[in-house]
Parts: C-alpha cells; sequence; structure tokens
C-alpha cells in the first residue's frame, strides 16, 4: 500500500483508539484491538512506551496481521524502526522525537503524523509535510504528561482555520465533552481511556463514532 491509498484511507477515519495496556481494566492489548474492530474503527495506534524494543516489535507484529485483516491502518507511536520492520501504515511522533523531515527520507510511503500543542507547531508540521496533526491536550489528562496546559476546544476552530492537512484531537476527551470538540470542527477524535477503560469497548467505539457523525 502506498502513502496515497493510505492519506485516503485516513479521511475516512472518525475515531482514533490509542493503546494503553496498563489503562485497559486488565484487558490485553490485542483483545482492545479485536473490540476496537468489531466497534468499527478505521484506524488505531499502538502506543506503549514502556515496552521493551523485541515486546513492542513482536506486539507491532500481531497488530499488523490483525489489522492486514481487517482492512485497518496501524499507526505506531514514535517508534518509526517499529513502525518500518512490522510494515505499519503509519508513525506518530511527538514534538522530541526524530524530526519529520528525518522520518520522511526513512520512510516515503508512511503516513507521518506529528503532536502538536500550540498553533505555531501545527503550521510547523504542516510545513515540513507532516500528513496530519493531532492538536491537544483539549482537554486536561493524565496519558499525555509533560506537554503543558490544555489548550480547551477553542484552539481546534483557531488551527483548524490555518491548516490544510487533516488533523486529530486528543486530550481527555470523552463522551461527556466530545461535543464540545465536534461543535468547534473536530472530524477525526484520539482516545485511549474513553475506549480502552469502558465496560464494552466495542460499543464504546459505536457511540463515540455516531457523536461524531451527528447520528444518536
Amino acid at each position: 500500500m502506498n502513502r496515497d491509498i493510505r492519506k485516503a484511507m485516513f479521511r475516512d477515519v472518525d475515531i482514533y483508539p490509542v493503546t494503553c495496556e496498563a489503562l485497559s481494566a486488565g484487558r490485553s492489548n490485542p483483545e482492545v484491538l479485536e473490540a476496537v474492530i468489531r466497534g468499527g474503527a478505521k484506524i488505531i495506534q499502538l502506543r506503549e512506551k514502556d515496552y521493551s524494543t523485541r515486546a513492542l516489535y513482536e506486539l507491532a507484529l500481531r497488530f499488523r496481521e490483525i489489522t492486514a485483516r481487517a482492512d485497518m491502518l496501524l499507526i505506531i507511536n514514535d517508534r518509526l524502526d517499529i513502525a518500518l520492520a512490522v510494515k505499519a501504515d503509519g508513525v506518530h511522533l511527538g514534538q522530541d522525537d526524530l524530526p519529520l523531515i528525518a522520518a520522511r527520507k526513512l520512510a516515503p510511503e508512511l503516513l507521518i503524523g506529528i503532536s502538536t500543542h500550540s498553533p505555531e507547531e501545527a503550521l510547523q508540521a504542516q510545513a515540513d509535510g507532516a500528513d496530519y496533526i493531532n492538536i491537544g491536550p483539549i482537554f486536561p489528562t493524565k496519558t499525555k504528561m509533560g506537554v503543558g496546559h490544555a489548550l480547551g476546544p477553542d484552539a481546534i476552530a483557531l488551527i483548524q482555520k490555518n491548516t490544510e492537512i487533516p488533523f486529530t484531537v486528543m486530550g481527555g476527551i470523552n463522551e461527556s465533552n466530545i461535543d464540545q470538540v465536534i461543535a468547534k470542527g473536530a472530524r477525526r477524535v484520539a482516545v485511549v481511556t474513553a475506549i480502552t477503560q469502558a465496560p464494552d469497548i466495542a460499543e464504546a467505539v459505536r457511540s463515540l463514532k455516531k457523536r461524531i457523525k451527528g447520528t444518536d
């Protein structure tokens, strides 16, 4: 699959689940993945910062097998080497990770997403050639430490006005406040605990997708 096909698939994304096994109510990452597939998610980001390289590679291989079968995009957080090794669809990089321009030279066909925490960072990521950006944290969250204060929903409209590439929003978003980010223009919503800690993960995915699409 080439980058153009991946970009076309990304445009159809609505809910963007991100893994965190420690916050998955005792369920394994593969169990979470299978559940989000049943719920209708079209993408997943494998994000496990405390795994060893070998353990992350082996988990990513399993994710690749399952996501390929489901015709689902697989994004690896931070680790371009793992993304390339397992033939993932993309890598998501933070502000302190490998620079986007360097990553693009190594992985011309992968989607590259960039975490941004201000309008300036969003514009820089776009200028550098990001395929998409993540805006956050929108609300206070414990899953994204060390990224400063919450931006608030109003930041979404501001960044959307000045960027042309797709964006996701993330940070403390759940059933109780997702309407606030949708009202400001968000159409792709990244979540961790709103899905991973839900009693019924598949149903949580379905419910959030309906909210994003404006159907109840």
